[in-house]
């Protein structure tokens, strides 16, 4: 099955107006050329005006975390999904591992969040990961299915379907280390694997359909190698993101 390749850029706490208004041209621009679709997750502070930056391009825009509220209300600081949907948002990541590992969200949260944005009309952008220890321990197909089996729980395969799966090995963010394209797709076809074998009726079919990305220290010099695996639909991508000519190379490497 052919699907689609989407980049999503994370550009996690960073940025000023002023940056984000050039980089965001720079984008548009360079992007335009390729077939992949693209998106960018700013900070909460700057959807709005990078959302008006967007106008008029084919660039999506995307959240990088919400409340897991069914409605607004008194939760002070956080954001409902009906206000990202209000600001133009169409993505939105849960259960990125630095919310997972720095501000202890937990599966059961992750899946909450999950369900949130889908009844508000977004698309979650699911991430799963495992650490450099679970990896070490042969517990890579452990802890994501368990990642996985609490998004399931709460929303049943179907749910899957109106969504993205990121694949990001907490051990390969921001260090430098990148899974090779092997390492990658290997866990992809995992990923791919365990969903369609589930005895719902609706895994296989959804499992194809399912765009699952690589996020993890993807660089201009790597992507092409790693979205040419067969499972490997694209990337999550967060330092390389923040410089225009770099995102845009990395695009390019999705084979648009």
């Amino acid at each position: 099955m052919t699907r689609k390749r989407l980049v999503a850029g994370n550009w996690k706490m960073n940025g000023t107006r002023a940056a984000n208004s050039g980089l965001v041209a720079k984008i548009a621009a360079g992007v335009a050329a390729h077939g992949a679709e693209v998106a960018i997750c700013p900070p909460a502070v700057y959807l709005e005006s990078v959302g008006q930056a967007l106008r008029g391009t084919a660039i999506r825009l995307g959240a990088q975390t919400l409340c897991e509220q069914d409605q607004p209300g008194a939760y002070t600081g956080e954001i409902h999904g009906a206000m990202l949907r209000e600001l133009g948002c169409e993505y939105v990541l849960v259960g990125h591992s630095e919310r997972r590992l720095i501000y202890g969200e937990s599966d059961a949260l992750v899946a909450r969040k999950f369900s949130a944005a889908q009844a508000c009309g977004l698309t979650p952008i699911l991430c799963v990961g495992e650490t450099l220890e679970e990896r070490e321990a042969g517990a890579t197909e452990t802890v994501l299915q368990r990642q996985l089996d609490a998004v399931l729980a709460a929303g049943g395969i179907e749910s899957l379907g109106k969504a993205v799966l990121a694949y990001e090995p907490v051990w390969a963010i921001g260090t430098g280390r990148t899974a090779t394209p092997q390492q990658a797709q290997d866990v992809h076809a995992f990923l791919r694997g365990y969903l369609a074998s589930l005895p719902s009726g609706q895994g296989a079919r959804i499992a194809a359909a399912l765009r699952l990305l690589y996020g993890g220290s993807v660089k201009v010099d790597n992507a092409a190698a790693l979205f040419s695996q067969p499972d490997v639909d694209g990337g999550l991508i967060g330092g390389a993101s923040l410089k225009a000519e770099e995102f845009v190379a990395i695009v390019a490497g999705a084979g648009g």
